[in-house]
């Protein structure tokens, strides 16, 4: 899989590969009714060993995909990813402001939750889920995505149609 730079999307290292064997045996025990990812190699590499040890097929969605900040290098790149948390309607060249990816990856959880499954699996990039998680949570922001380690689970959850 290539990026639009042409860039390669890398596999998970050995260490990536033990961390979804161990992520399988985390959630085995765990009824799972869907599991929908990013179609980025990494996101699908993460979840296909449980995929795998539950039968469920992976569903993948362009709409998990990581953010673009900027089609262009950017050697202040994180001072403005920085400033994309307090402005989330700031847009780079050939980028997508925050406020756009965190409508995208919301929809994803407003349609898991018109199609009602207990337990559904979403795996995606980093950026982008902790807009998700900002989205539900005012104080989550920059120094929050800085402190995510990879692998990371959040759980959700669904009460009178509202996510706790």
């Amino acid at each position: 899989m290539k990026l639009k730079d042409n860039h390669q999307i890398p596999n998970l290292p050995k260490k990536g590969f033990k961390q979804a064997r161990e992520l399988a045996d985390f959630f085995y025990e765990v009824k799972v009714d869907r599991i929908i990812s990013s179609p980025f190699v990494r996101a699908i590499q993460t979840v296909k060993p449980l995929a795998d040890k539950v039968n469920l097929d992976i569903e993948v969605s362009k709409l998990l995909s990581e953010r673009t900040l900027s089609n262009k290098n950017m050697s202040d790149w994180l001072e403005k990813q920085k400033s994309t948390y307090v402005d989330l309607n700031i847009r780079y060249e050939g980028g997508e402001t925050s406020r756009e990816a965190m409508n995208r990856i919301v929809s994803v959880i407003e349609d898991v939750i018109k199609t009602e499954p207990q337990n559904t699996i979403i795996v995606t990039d980093g950026n982008i889920m902790s807009l998700l998680l900002m989205y539900y949570d005012d104080n989550f922001g920059f120094e929050e995505w800085t402190n995510l380690s990879n692998p990371d689970v959040f759980e959700l959850n669904l009460e009178n149609n509202q996510v706790l």
